[in-house]
């Protein structure tokens, strides 16, 4: 089983994630302590909020270093939401604020259309990449959740595990090495999201 540490750098959204891995029986701390994150078995970057206000929480908690040395390590790492976003080099959100840039890419606000209302908030179906650790025993058009204003323009495709439709084609989660993400949020995206949690625990 493992412990899975859940960062806690006051992005919000920490606690539904600690409550969906206790129901998946899982061993969950909630933590910004480096030592603690290190010794787990795998990490989750959870959170909600602006761009730039979190990347200046994390580095005033001193979690850039921990989370590459985490990575560097070859430990499971999942961002979610706000955590996705943050492990790619920048948002249209807060400009001239540096990403994680773990991966590359750029996050970009979802274009005003008809019918459409930014933030995004709601249901969408998934369209899945074959092969994905993530989305394992998932069905091709699953529904997730979605609350978000911006979203992925990864700069590998390769790299995109899910694809869904707002407007514009959305990179709604990656998986590269150790690294996976989704932009929605699977702690409340009920079976399917607790399935995904349950195969990232299981990786």
């Amino acid at each position: 089983m493992g412990l899975t540490a859940v960062i806690d750098y006051d992005a919000g959204n920490i606690k539904s994630v600690e409550k969906a891995l206790a129901h998946l029986g899982e061993q969950a701390v909630v933590t910004r302590e480096p030592e603690t994150i290190l010794a787990a078995d795998r990490v989750i970057l959870p959170g909600v909020g602006s761009f730039g206000d979190a990347m200046g929480k994390l580095s005033a908690y001193g979690l850039i270093p921990v989370i590459r040395q985490a990575v560097s390590a070859g430990k499971p790492f999942l961002g979610i939401c706000l955590g996705l976003q943050l492990l790619f080099e920048e948002s249209e959100e807060s400009p001239g604020v540096k990403g994680l840039s773990l991966l590359p890419g750029r996050i970009v606000r979802i274009p005003d259309g008809p019918g459409l209302k930014v933030p995004h908030i709601g249901w969408n179906s998934l369209r899945l990449t074959e092969g994905s650790r993530l989305f394992r025993g998932i069905e091709n058009g699953a529904y997730v959740y979605f609350v978000h204003s911006y979203y992925l323009k990864a700069g590998e495709p390769e790299t995109v595990a899910a694809r869904t439709e707002y407007g514009v084609s959305i990179d709604a989660a990656v998986e590269k090495g150790n690294l996976f993400a989704c932009q929605f949020h699977p702690e409340k995206s009920s079976a399917t999201g607790l399935r995904i949690l349950k195969n990232f625990t299981e990786l």
